[in-house]
């Protein structure tokens, strides 16, 4: 049977950020619901959830409190709805629960009351060490707030992740560096690095149309990328996925691992998408692989579940075409890669034209396995794109 895991979107933020296009409200903005209401509607998602899975009887094996900003709500909210998936679907012995932060969006006595009610892992958003690189990134947090929250996580006991941004409008090599070092010297078990996407309906879009800002260049990107992976090898971390790195297999977030590797999980929260495999149905029938995800307003989102009805506001079924071409875009980017085998259709000359251009292990591929090396993850999308 597949993993089972639930992830809740809690849809809060202090401010938005200038590069953010996630399902998120700030205050004052038209869509910001209560807290109360939100965490209320939350719990009755589940219920539903408890409903159309009657007979399923999987525990969540990871639960991952993402945003917006979990911390937002009070420790006391987040454990109540941990408790209501204890409810719902039951929790592993060996769960991982996770939660995102903001530096600033913590104590130590909220961090304390999380981990005592079962969460065991916090993935601070860093984003950089830089003041300036905060500053454009209309980050909040002040640097040195890293450091006092990584030691209140590691007092409680917490596994602890740090994110990081790069590729920063204004960010030099050296800053990039910089927050590399400063993540580092903090010793967290997991640290992830993204580059910058601009989307062109954010704040940050719409300065650089302007020319408000100038993008960095795709060559620095590749550098900076670089500079993590051999930065963070140097000190004991081992990429798993293009953008992730632990220092020992334990610490890999074992709820993005079963994204890539598709698990099954139900997304609760407005916005939030979910995904269940083929599957035996509570009546016997056989039920096809399945996508939906919930309406994207959190006053919409609390006003159907109120009413009794799903928030759900589409539904994707998806075949066994669909599934092949999902898993070579997930699988790919791991570490481990994917077999052969596994591709949709043969691509023995794709295959051998991404060894060539050493965009492919040409060992691990000859022993048929496709893994990508260094280059490759610099250039994962074009692989996929090659594979199918």
């Amino acid at each position: 049977m597949r993993d089972f895991g639930v992830y809740i979107h809690v849809p809060f933020c202090a401010v938005r950020c200038g590069y953010c296009d996630f399902n998120t409200y700030a205050p004052g903005e038209g869509e910001f619901s209560s807290r109360d209401d939100y965490v209320g509607a939350a719990l009755a998602e589940m219920g539903l959830a408890r409903e159309s899975m009657v007979g399923d009887g999987r525990p969540a094996r990871t639960v991952f409190f993402g945003g917006g900003t979990p911390t937002m709500l009070d420790a006391s909210a987040l454990v109540a709805m941990l408790d209501g998936v204890r409810a719902t679907w039951g929790l592993a012995p060996d769960a991982e629960v996770t939660t995102e932060a903001n530096p600033d969006s913590v104590t130590r006595e909220s961090l304390a009351t999380l981990a005592s009610a079962g969460f065991t892992r916090v993935s601070f958003g860093m984003q950089s060490a830089v003041p300036h690189v905060l500053a454009t990134l209309e980050r909040t947090h002040r640097p040195e707030n890293v450091a006092k929250a990584v030691a209140w996580a590691r007092e409680a006991g917490l596994a602890v992740s740090l994110d990081l941004i790069y590729g920063t409008p204004g960010e030099t090599l050296e800053d990039w560096h910089a927050s590399l070092d400063a993540a580092i010297a903090l010793a967290p078990d997991h640290v992830s690095a993204y580059a910058l996407v601009i989307e062109p309906g954010t704040r940050m879009g719409r300065q650089l149309r302007s020319g408000e800002i100038e993008p960095v260049d795709l060559d620095t990107q590749a550098d900076m990328y670089e500079a993590a992976d051999a930065r963070l090898a140097a000190a004991g971390y081992a990429w798993y996925e293009v953008s992730n790195w632990a220092r020992v297999p334990e610490q890999e977030c074992r709820h993005n691992v079963a994204y890539w590797t598709s698990q099954d999980w139900w997304g609760v929260g407005p916005g939030a998408h979910s995904y269940l495999g083929p599957r035996i149905g509570a009546a016997g029938e056989e039920a096809p692989a399945e996508r939906w995800w919930n309406v994207k307003l959190p006053r919409a989102y609390a006003a159907r579940l109120a009413a009794g009805a799903s928030p759900a506001a589409e539904r994707e079924p998806l075949d066994a075409d669909d599934l092949a071409l999902e898993a070579v875009m997930l699988r790919l980017r791991l570490a481990d890669g994917m077999p052969v085998a596994d591709l949709p259709a043969p691509r023995p000359e794709a295959i051998a034209a991404l060894v060539g251009d050493g965009v492919l292990d040409g060992r691990a591929a000859l022993a048929g396995q496709l893994r990508l090396t260094l280059r490759g993850r610099l250039l994962a999308d074009a692989a996929v794109r090659a594979l199918t």
